[in-house]
């Protein structure tokens, strides 16, 4: 077994054992209710892509990610007066102190 196998086979055998121990400490869990175990939760394989790695060509664009551009793109732009009138109706809600009326 190599340095770095050995490294990762404590490392992963240390987890599991702070698993137990926290398994053990959290509230309501009791001796029949066992360790955590992968399969009682699904586990992502794989990051979410986030908008910056798909433009940078570092990821692909999921579907949803496809539906929610598209969903922004479909919707109207909004009218200089109608951003005239949202900025006026909210001023003053972030407590800052140049735009309060």
């Amino acid at each position: 077994m190599t340095s770095n196998a050995a490294h990762e086979s404590n490392l992963a055998k240390l987890i599991d054992e702070q698993l137990e121990i926290a398994a053990c400490q959290t509230p309501g869990a009791g001796a029949d209710r066992g360790a955590p175990s992968p399969a009682d939760h699904e586990e992502r394989k794989t990051a979410h892509a986030s908008f910056e790695d798909v433009l940078l060509g570092n990821a692909q664009a999921s579907p949803e990610m496809l539906e929610e551009l598209a969903a922004l793109e479909a919707t109207p732009a909004l009218s200089d007066e109608e951003l005239a009138r949202q900025a006026l109706a909210g001023s003053g809600a972030d407590n800052e102190v140049s735009t309060k009326q």
